[in-house]
């Protein structure tokens, strides 16, 4: 069933990857009617998880986010699609950084660095900084897809731009390894999910709500010596992204144990409320909080 499902989709995908953005976005408005008016995907999700962050918002802003959210959402799929196909010179045209050069200085310092970010704006596109910008290699930390057929795929496509993907359960032993034969990487992990409660080791405060944190990227930080810098991505327009790098000025291996973990959270949150709508709300987040936020009390002068 995995190979039909592969020969049935990949073609399809490698057709839709082909067309110019002014089709691909096209698509992505039928894409918003099916997924979100029609079909109503994970709507309750969204909903409840706007609801808990955004308690000062009426209902009508909320739902206007919403709306922006799908819109958004729907232009990712594609953008993930595209990515298939796009050339590096278009690539480098729609995801820029606003300081490459703190990368430079941060490589020269001999380490390698743990890149840690939500999944916010074009986390995906992230990949175009291997392809000439940086001299450390390139790895991206991701859970395997169960369909082997279109996790090699994928693993391809993030060998177009010179980077390599690392599933969850293989990170410590290759980083180990990479540690050992002196290769210098840039590590990224998505780091904003809800953890299973069994492993969660660290809890902190994320929208007023008490939630549990991975941790990975600090204590790997820590343990193999390695710096560590929060990417903070954003929306410009349809079709075009930028990121800027905010380092952790502190050495990991300096501060008290999940001081960088829950910094980290600190500028998530402040990212989100810039434009709440680029984030990805159809995940449980907030699934194993333990408390609900306090509910916002009207003042007058």
């Amino acid at each position: 069933m995995q190979l039909l499902a592969y020969i049935l989709l990949y073609p399809l995908f490698y057709l839709i990857s082909i067309l110019p953005f002014r089709i691909l976005y096209f698509l992505s408005d039928i894409l918003y009617l099916l997924i979100y008016r029609i079909i109503g995907y994970r709507k309750d999700t969204v909903r409840k998880n706007l609801e808990l962050t955004l308690p000062h918002l009426s209902v009508t802003e909320r739902r206007k986010i919403e709306q922006k959210f799908y819109s958004h959402f729907c232009d990712t799929l594609v953008e993930m699609v595209k990515t298939m196909t796009i050339s590096e010179k278009e690539m480098k045209k729609r995801f820029t950084f606003d300081n490459i050069e703190l990368v430079e200085e941060f490589e020269k310092k001999g380490k390698s660095i743990a890149l840690i970010c939500g999944h916010y704006a074009s986390y995906e596109w992230l990949l175009v900084m291997n392809k000439s910008l940086t001299t450390h290699k390139g790895f991206g930390i991701y859970k395997t897809i169960r369909n082997k057929y279109f996790d090699k795929l994928v693993r391809k496509i993030r060998g177009r731009f010179e980077g390599e993907l690392i599933d969850t359960k293989s990170t410590i032993p290759a980083m180990l390894r990479h540690k050992r034969d002196r290769v210098l990487g840039y590590y990224g992990f998505l780091s904003d999910q809800s953890p299973k409660l069994q492993s969660a080791t660290h809890w902190t405060n994320f929208f007023g709500m008490e939630v549990p944190v991975h941790v990975g990227a600090e204590m790997l930080a820590k343990k193999l010596d390695m710096n560590i810098m929060f990417v903070k991505g954003s929306k410009i327009k349809r079709g075009y992204y930028k990121a800027e790098f905010i380092p952790f000025n502190k050495n990991p291996k300096e501060v008290p144990n999940f001081e960088i973990t829950d910094e980290f959270i600190r500028l998530l949150e402040l990212q989100i409320l810039e434009a709440p709508e680029y984030y990805l709300w159809t995940h449980k987040r907030f699934k194993h909080r333990k408390n609900d936020p306090a509910p916002i009390t009207q003042t007058t002068a």
